[in-house]
């Protein structure tokens, strides 16, 4: 029997909201596959018990918190880490800086941690020059109490080595290939253009939104994902969707084929972020074949390397980018074969799962052999 691990940090087992949460989706059976004793933590109502996809050995552990866009991932992160430092697990593996703050309470209990810093939040628009502050002192505090860093991006852990002196492992998200997926009603193959993307300034919603109008004049637009808190770019892209009938406004998407389809048939897949570190949409688009034009930024660089395009964040450069790209049939093909083997050499959930382990399971053993005799 292997060691005990807690998973800290995302929405709960099995979720859809986002990047973590697809991670723990992967994650927590492999290591019950491999003998782990799982136990993810997560909040009341973000999981569907009738989930097909669970897999039962993996523990469910419901806290509470404030479900409020600053305060959420604060106190649920709270109640979750007090929890497992009553249980007293052998490992944790906790999501978000944000956690930072209560890592000292797993310190504390002698409990190692392995955290997964995601982005450098503190340089994301969405959020204020207070929250800036919160997530920097968060990530101040995650260098200090934290036992062991996971950077999803080579960039990240270059950016932290440099900031707080620590360094980590680098691990980033897998993707998935896909059978031939039949294409959602009303699309044609390799026509239309695709974003898939929470409704944030830095995914460069707003210009696509501008760039979109244009867009639609001669191509069907397809738009993924939404704000989870309604708002101002929720209002703009539901206009833009009740006004013309060729820009599709899907929200929020957790069916797992119906996304894999979108990505398959696309035309172009437009992706935007441009302060995470290693995308899993972006990974998962690469997977399933999709034309990629990307915002020109170090991580997209990364990642995709030959196997896109890359766009300046003005809509007048993202509409010629993907003007050029739908229109070109051998540049989507070429694209989409690069995309492919790359993500094939470099980016599987088998061998992103393995990673997450082999850190896990060196933290434990560290543990053992600093233990008092």
């Amino acid at each position: 029997m292997k060691p005990s691990v807690a998973i800290i940090g995302t929405r709960g087992y099995p979720s859809y909201y986002g990047g973590f949460e697809t991670a723990v989706r992967k994650l927590a059976p492999f290591l019950a596959d491999e003998g782990w004793d799982v136990t993810v933590y997560g909040r009341k109502g973000a999981t569907r018990d009738d989930d097909s996809s669970r897999d039962t050995r993996v523990k469910s552990r419901l806290t509470n918190g404030l479900e409020t866009v600053s305060l959420s991932t604060l106190t649920y992160g709270l109640t979750a880490c007090l929890d497992a430092a009553w249980r007293k697990p052998d490992v944790a593996l906790v999501m978000n800086v944000a956690n930072g703050y209560w890592l000292p309470i797993l310190w504390a209990r002698g409990i190692p941690t392995l955290v997964n810093v995601d982005g450098i939040e503190w340089d994301r628009d969405k959020w204020g020059r207070v929250a800036k502050l919160v997530f920097r002192l968060g990530a101040k505090m995650t260098s200090k109490f934290g036992t062991r860093m996971v950077y999803d991006a080579e960039a990240i852990g270059q950016r932290w080595a440099k900031e707080f002196g620590v360094d980590g492992d680098f691990i980033p998200y897998g993707g998935e290939g896909s059978p031939l997926l039949p294409i959602e009603p009303g699309l044609e193959p390799r026509k239309y253009v695709l974003m898939v993307a929470r409704f944030v300034p830095e995914n460069t919603v707003p210009e696509f939104m501008a760039a979109a109008e244009r867009l639609a004049i001669d191509h069907d637009v397809v738009i993924v994902g939404s704000s989870g808190y309604g708002g101002e770019l929720e209002e703009r892209v539901s206009d833009l969707a009740s006004d013309n009938p060729k820009i599709h406004w899907l929200g929020h998407v957790s069916n797992d084929a119906r996304l894999l389809s979108l990505w398959q048939h696309a035309g172009v897949y437009f992706h935007g972020h441009s302060v995470g570190g290693t995308n899993p949409a972006l990974v998962q688009a690469m997977a399933v074949g999709a034309p990629v034009v990307a915002r020109d930024t170090i991580y997209n660089r990364e990642v995709l390397e030959d196997a896109g395009i890359f766009t300046s964040p003005s809509p007048t450069d993202i509409i010629d980018n993907v003007s050029r790209l739908i229109s070109d049939p051998m540049k989507q093909d070429e694209l989409s074969s690069r995309a492919m083997a790359r993500a094939r050499e470099h980016y599987t959930w088998e061998a992103v799962c393995a990673l997450y382990e082999q850190s896990l399971l060196r933290l434990v053993l560290q543990a053992k052999e600093t233990m008092p005799k």
